[in-house]
């Protein structure tokens, strides 16, 4: 099995002249779990849309998304769709826009099982059935009968991963999947997914703004910002020695489950528009380690440890902790 499923190489997207991305590379390994959390106006589900073709013709898109070293970007329409849904699957945010209202979700499910996997009549609609039972729908051979109104918020969310799942696609985005329910709901839907992943042995892509959330699912985590990935490694690394100014600031944002309380420390000012980024590093204007070498350029990235890599800088990297070895 290659090392990795899907490589992003130096992927730039603009809108009427002013680009969205600048610049970003992801490799995502079969099997693995990766967040991409920051701030929105980031540029975290802009990435996903422009690796799947999914943006507007008006969207100008350069760069590298080499699945299993096929570049996904010089396929003809009918060869991308024959990809998406059947080795990369998207999930939305809000699953009653991404549905059908005139159609019963069953026969959305079973569409897509025949799009992807050529199943069709009674052999699809059994299909559907395990999998609306695969994500814990109660009652599923009746639910398959219902409209996207007849059933809850996290209801929709399970269809919406059901008809993710009717391809068995190899990597499943998941763009703010639990952003609209509510946190018993958001608990069960990040339950689903990892026990899922962990039956099917598919990667993940998670897309939140929860860093708790991502904390607890994923592996590995991409922090964005201007959209660039400005710092990337593993989750625990990431969340114990947070080296990039903007990371640091996400998690000072966040209270403390444990020990006395304190004041939250918000990040000053707000994400730039594309049109409107500062020259250079575009967290500079909120930064408060900038210097006048910020406005230069764009930071590139650097490796400050295993895994680990930072686009900064003023990234302050502690020097390792050397053993005493007595004399």
């Amino acid at each position: 099995m290659s090392a990795t499923l899907v490589s992003i190489r130096d992927l730039w997207v603009s809108f009427d002249g002013h680009a969205a991305l600048r610049g970003v590379d992801l490799d995502i390994a079969p099997g693995e779990a990766v967040g991409l959390v920051g701030e929105s106006g980031c540029g975290k589900s802009v990435t996903w849309l422009a690796a799947l073709g999914l943006l507007p013709v008006k969207a100008a898109v350069s760069g590298q998304v080499l699945l299993d070293g096929q570049d996904l970007r010089t396929l003809k329409p009918a060869a991308l769709d024959a990809i998406r849904g059947r080795r990369v699957a998207m999930i939305f945010q809000d699953p009653a826009s991404s549905l059908n209202p005139v159609h019963r979700v069953g026969r959305q499910v079973v569409e897509a099982l025949r799009l992807h996997r050529g199943l069709d009549g009674a052999a699809a609609r059994a299909e559907a059935r395990r999998l609306f039972d695969l994500v814990g729908i109660p009652d599923a051979g009746r639910r398959l009968d219902a409209f996207a109104h007849e059933l809850s918020g996290g209801q929709n969310q399970r269809v919406m991963i059901a008809m993710a799942l009717a391809g068995e696609p190899e990597l499943l985005v998941a763009d703010e999947p639990t952003t609209a329910l509510d946190a018993t709901i958001q608990a069960q839907i990040l339950d689903l997914l990892r026990r899922l992943q962990a039956e099917t042995g598919m990667a993940l892509v998670l897309i939140s703004h929860d860093l708790g959330v991502v904390a607890d699912l994923c592996s590995r985590v991409g922090v964005m910002y201007g959209g660039r990935i400005v710092e990337e490694a593993p989750t625990a690394t990431l969340f114990a020695a947070p080296v990039h100014p903007y990371t640091q600031g996400l998690l000072a944002a966040l209270p403390d489950m444990t020990g006395p309380r304190r004041r939250l420390t918000a990040i000053a000012g707000g994400v730039p528009e594309p049109w409107n980024f500062p020259p250079g590093c575009s967290f500079a204007p909120r930064c408060m380690s900038a210097t006048s070498a910020c406005d230069a350029a764009l930071p590139a990235a650097r490796d400050v440890g295993d895994g680990h890599s930072v686009a900064c800088l003023h990234a302050h990297v502690p020097e390792p902790v050397r053993a005493v070895v007595p004399a």
